[in-house]
C-alpha cells in the first residue's frame, strides 16, 4: 500500500487514519498493541507520529491486512526478522512505485 502524505515532521493520528483508509481507533490500538510503535505525545496527549512511525505502520499494515498475519504473529515476525522485512518492505514499495509510473506512461501514450 501506497501513502501519499506531505513531508512533514509530524503527522495527526487524523492525518494516517485518512492516508491507510482505517479508522483512527486501530491505529491508536496498534501503538498499544506494537512496541516498534513510538509516537511522541504533545501538551494535550494527541499522538504526533514521525515519518519513522508512518514507515513502521506501512509494515505492520502490509503484515495485518495484505498478508493476513495475526497481531501475535506480526509482532513475532516483526521481532524475529525485523531487518529483512524492512529491506523487503522498502524494495516492494520502491517497486509498486516504478509500477505505478510505467502506467501512467502508458496510460498517456
Amino acid at each position: 500500500m501506497q501513502v501519499q502524505l506531505p513531508e512533514k515532521r509530524y503527522y495527526s493520528i487524523g492525518e494516517l487514519a485518512k492516508a491507510f483508509d482505517v479508522n483512527a481507533s486501530l491505529i491508536r490500538f496498534w501503538d498499544k498493541e506494537f512496541d516498534i510503535l513510538q509516537p511522541k505525545k504533545n501538551a494535550k496527549g494527541n499522538r504526533m507520529f514521525t515519518p519513522e512511525d508512518v514507515k513502521n505502520l506501512q509494515i505492520i499494515y502490509h503484515l495485518v491486512k495484505e498478508r493476513g498475519f495475526t497481531l501475535e504473529g506480526a509482532k513475532t515476525h516483526l521481532k524475529e526478522k525485523k531487518q529483512p522485512t524492512f529491506d523487503k518492505f522498502e524494495l516492494i514499495q520502491r517497486l509498486e512505485k516504478v509500477k505505478s509510473e510505467l502506467l501512467e506512461w502508458k496510460k498517456n501514450l
